[in-house]
């Protein structure tokens, strides 16, 4: 009997990984294969292979795409082998997933050019010392023109088009390329090549991830399990966290930006970003919920994932000068003492308030910076300003926005 076919006893400290492996997941399949995994690793002492591929395409960076990496650096603390894929072959394929058109594929200098930039944004997460970085090219480059259809006959076209995306293109005649019909395939093999135990990625990766599980059967490999994340629900509560819906937090914003962002999530959501983006452990967190139904302001409890947050991407000091500025701006009603200052040009010596407060970047939009003006969100050095057609005379104001936002503009 071989080692994947012995049945390990789940022991508490099997059960305790698995609580922590579990928090906040969209999707684990199969959970009873996994314990087993989990299991047979503590018992001979050799982690477990988990595997993350990210394509490499053009960076949008914010925490809600750490997410995964959070669930990454968890397994990480528990002994396991992370392995952080970067696809930089199935990149130049280009990942159909969610699309309804054929996505253009990149050069590759292009995503060698991403793949600094996403390798940066993983170790502010990942333990660099603990990290396996493999590129994807190592094995794919190789496959030549035989084997490629040998890896083709090991799916069919049938259940390729049992994805979403792709059913809902062939339905309505849109075209679909080959290239894309491939892409699965090669995501798939990706696990075939690192024997994977376990692969994680977003919840819109799921049919992907099944390939690979698959295809590692067909190869006569242990089927890897699957575990998938969800979307990070933005600031505003409702939908999910998008430099498109202004609901973001970067992950290079200023700390006292970082700061006051997370503090302005509401209390439901907080717990949920705890369970997606924070290192503490259930205990810790069930812990806090407690202390907050028995009458513990929830706000000391988002103070410490706030500090959490801006100390992971910055540093201890920086989270506790960022909430020493929060208390100083919120509490005793200062100006933050990093403002930045503006220049703006008006014409004819004055200029409209909504496109200054625009042009100051003080908001996206004159739409935008008008609803702040009628819901009160505007002062100038301190007095509140609720009328859109408020010209700006020449000189320099301290201008506020919203609770975060602030600038000295001077207008010339």
């Amino acid at each position: 009997m071989s080692e994947n076919e012995k049945k390990y006893p789940v022991t508490a400290e099997v059960k305790a990984a698995m609580a922590t492996i579990k928090r906040g997941v969209d999707t684990l399949l199969i959970e009873s294969e996994f314990e087993q995994k989990l299991a047979r690793s503590m018992a001979t002492g050799v982690p477990l292979r988990c595997k993350l591929g990210l394509d490499p395409t053009a960076p949008d960076i914010h925490i809600g795409h750490t997410v995964v990496l959070n669930k990454l650096r968890q397994l990480q603390d528990l002994g396991h082998t992370v392995i952080f894929l970067i696809g930089d072959f199935t990149a130049a394929i280009g990942d159909p997933s969610g699309r309804n058109v054929t996505r253009p594929p990149l050069s590759r200098e292009q995503i060698e050019i991403n793949a600094k930039t996403y390798l940066d944004q993983a170790y502010l997460i990942l333990d660099p010392e603990k990290t396996e970085i493999r590129y994807n090219s190592e094995w794919c480059d190789k496959l030549s023109a035989s084997d490629m259809i040998k890896l083709a006959s090991r799916y069919t076209l049938a259940r390729l088009l049992e994805r979403d995306d792709f059913a809902k293109r062939y339905a309505e005649n849109a075209p679909i390329a080959m290239h894309e019909l491939l892409y699965p395939l090669m995501q798939g093999y990706d696990s075939v090549a690192l024997k994977a135990d376990l692969e994680l990625g977003g919840s819109d990766q799921r049919f992907n991830l099944l390939v690979g599980r698959e295809l590692q059967r067909q190869y006569d490999q242990d089927a890897q399990c699957i575990l998938t994340m969800p979307l990070l629900v933005g600031l505003d509560g409702v939908n999910k966290m998008s430099k498109s819906k202004h609901n973001y937090i970067g992950i290079t914003d200023a700390p006292n930006d970082m700061f006051g962002k997370v503090m302005s999530i509401s209390d439901d959501l907080m717990w949920n970003w705890y369970d997606l983006l924070s290192m503490k452990s259930n205990e810790e967190i069930a812990q806090l919920k407690q202390e907050c139904a028995e009458g513990r302001n929830p706000r000391d409890a988002k103070v410490l994932l706030a500090k959490e947050i801006v100390a992971r991407f910055h540093s201890e000091e920086a989270a506790n000068a960022a909430e020493a500025e929060f208390n100083n701006r919120f509490r005793a009603g200062a100006a933050p003492s990093d403002m930045p200052e503006v220049t703006v040009a008006a014409a004819e010596g004055e200029i409209g308030l909504g496109k200054l407060l625009k042009e100051a970047g003080l908001a996206p939009s004159v739409g935008e910076a008008n609803r702040n003006i009628d819901q009160g969100g505007v002062r100038i050095d301190g007095e509140k300003v609720t009328d859109r057609a408020f010209k700006m005379k020449l000189g320099t104001y301290t201008i506020q926005v919203g609770k975060r936002k602030w600038a000295k503009v001077t207008v010339a």
